[in-house]
């Protein structure tokens, strides 16, 4: 599914709406998407589980701006999303984040 954006009427915020599938998440209790946009606070936004098994979550971001995130399921497991615009090296040098471009 990936991510799905719409630009408000105002120009200068878009809807991102994050999903992660529910074959990346198999069983997950809890998913948060943590990121740029929250301080990389890993409960501040958590994600809605649907009924299909997948979560979301809608945000809306500033437009003309790129926001580093990654999901983080139960607690302990990073996962980037594929349907990301771009991936980018963390600081750490070991993994990637995923971009979303507004």
């Amino acid at each position: 599914m990936g991510l799905k954006k719409r630009i408000l009427k105002n120009g200068s915020t878009c809807k991102v709406v994050f999903t992660i599938e529910k074959d990346i998440c198999p069983g997950a209790g809890t998913v948060n998407l943590v990121g740029d946009f929250n301080e990389w606070n890993k409960t501040a936004t958590p994600m809605k589980r649907m009924e299909n098994g997948s979560f979301s979550v809608a945000l809306n971001l500033n437009t003309g701006n790129e926001y580093q995130f990654r999901y983080l399921i139960d607690g302990e497991t990073w996962e980037n999303d594929w349907h990301a615009d771009k991936y980018v090296p963390t600081i750490f040098g070991d993994v990637e984040n995923s971009v979303v471009v507004v």
